[in-house]
């Protein structure tokens, strides 16, 4: 998936990486996640003010294929699109190098919500993605 609409660029910091000195792979999940964050602030909605309101998006699922490390101090630059599949919001998020644009890691992850703790659509974050869906 190569369409994307929301970009972020971050830089690997030391702790992040392991013995091999590469990325953990946890974070990746983690650069992701601030991503989805940064991604709602742009669409007008507040993680935090949801939860007051009762409704949380949760993640059901994830497929991670990790491609190329990166390494400390790499820039790199998180991109996504959105589908909605039934309740379902599904994020294709890809991580790439910023100085090559080398594919470093390609994530699905979706999305549900829960409305008081019940499994439900979302007014609020149909309303905020309604232009890119």
């Amino acid at each position: 998936m190569n369409k994307y609409i929301f970009e972020t660029r971050m830089e690997v910091r030391d702790y992040e990486c392991d013995i091999e000195g590469i990325v953990n792979n946890a974070q990746y999940i983690h650069y992701c996640e601030h991503t989805r964050h940064l991604f709602l602030k742009e669409c007008g909605l507040s993680f935090a003010e949801m939860h007051e309101k009762g409704v949380d998006a949760v993640v059901a699922r994830m497929q991670l294929q990790y491609k190329v490390p990166l390494r400390p101090d790499d820039e790199f630059i998180s991109r996504l699109n959105l589908v909605k599949e039934g309740i379902k919001y599904v994020f294709y998020q890809d991580i790439y190098r910023a100085k090559d644009e080398q594919l470093c890691f390609r994530g699905k992850i979706e999305l549900v919500c829960l409305v008081n703790g019940r499994l439900s659509s979302s007014p609020d974050y149909d309303a905020a993605f309604a232009k890119y869906l």
